[in-house]
């Protein structure tokens, strides 16, 4: 993370990706010295409400990220940066997203967790468009311009209001994933599978190391206690309760529960009851350690694949 300190007295020049959280309120016109090599600008974790009208002036700007900041639309100035593609404005309080905000080569747009109810014609008018995250939102349909979104592979619609989904998705050719968890249209869980599933005390686990963590929560290995008085090693998964871009973590651990049982899912144990935090939880088979993962989460540059070592 860079400091203002550093930008004002000219220590980053040159630099190609500058990361800024300190609380600002206005954007630093110091910035603007950097635009011969800047490429990733970081605003994320700030109070901005506003950007400058001459944005434009970054001419070699490819990502903003502007997220956790006091945005209640996102800035038209946006759309004029001929060279972005990737843009994030994640959590803050979007209500409003101009078609002018929306820049030519637009590729990955981030609006997850705002309250922003209708989305701009101008949005299927992006050919380049690819990842798509607008969960958490108001939204009770998509434009009917995006069935053109020829290159659209990633839409994430969880937990909004939408009572349908329109059947020129099924046409887009290249759509692959698709997360509408938490919407009207969504068929409730089995009620049945959930009532099914047994409690666990939250007393009868003990975390050791920590396996992982993700967007929704986080896995340790634990030794659950059980009625019986043996002791059994475990995966706890505990949720993080935050809005995330495939919705609320409550609706995973639903889908966990209500898949039921096969040979390549892990199994669940049962769910959590009792954490002192009120945190919901999992707590589910301990795979072998000699398991691995094959890749790694997508990069900024394979947008919505994931990255596979040589």
């Amino acid at each position: 993370m860079h400091t203002l300190a550093q930008l004002r007295a000219g220590e980053l020049s040159g630099i190609t990706r500058l990361d800024l959280s300190c609380g600002l309120t206005e954007f630093p016109r110091e910035i603007f010295e950097l635009a011969d090599t800047l490429e990733v600008l970081n605003l994320s974790g700030n109070a901005l409400s506003s950007l400058p009208d001459d944005l434009h002036r970054l001419t070699r700007m490819r990502i903003l990220f502007c997220s956790d900041n006091r945005f209640t639309e996102v800035p038209a100035c946006v759309g004029q940066c001929a060279a972005l593609t990737m843009i994030g404005f994640k959590a803050n309080r979007i209500s409003h997203v101009p078609g002018a905000a929306l820049p030519p080569l637009l590729r990955w747009l981030i609006l997850t967790d705002n309250c922003i109810e209708s989305l701009p014609t101008e949005l299927g008018e992006r050919p380049y468009l690819q990842k798509l995250l607008l969960a958490g939102n108001r939204l009770q349909a998509l434009p009917a311009s995006m069935s053109q979104c020829h290159r659209l592979e990633l839409i994430r619609i969880a937990a909004n209001r939408m009572r349908e989904l329109p059947q020129w998705l099924l046409t887009l050719p290249s759509l692959t994933w698709l997360a509408y968890a938490g919407n009207p249209l969504e068929t409730e869980a089995d009620a049945a599978a959930l009532e099914a599933t047994p409690l666990i005390d939250w007393s009868a686990l003990r975390l050791e190391q920590r396996l992982g963590e993700g967007a929704s929560g986080v896995i340790s290995r634990a030794l659950w206690q059980r009625a019986d008085g043996s002791q059994m090693p475990v995966a706890v998964k505990l949720y993080k309760g935050e809005m995330t871009s495939d919705g609320s973590p409550l609706h995973e651990m639903n889908a966990c529960i209500t898949a039921g049982l096969h040979p390549n899912l892990i199994r669940v144990e049962g769910r959590i009851q009792g954490h002192p935090e009120g945190q919901h939880g999992l707590v589910m088979q301990l795979i072998n350690p000699d398991f691995r993962n094959l890749a790694t989460l997508p990069s900024l540059a394979s947008c919505s694949r994931d990255v596979y070592a040589d």
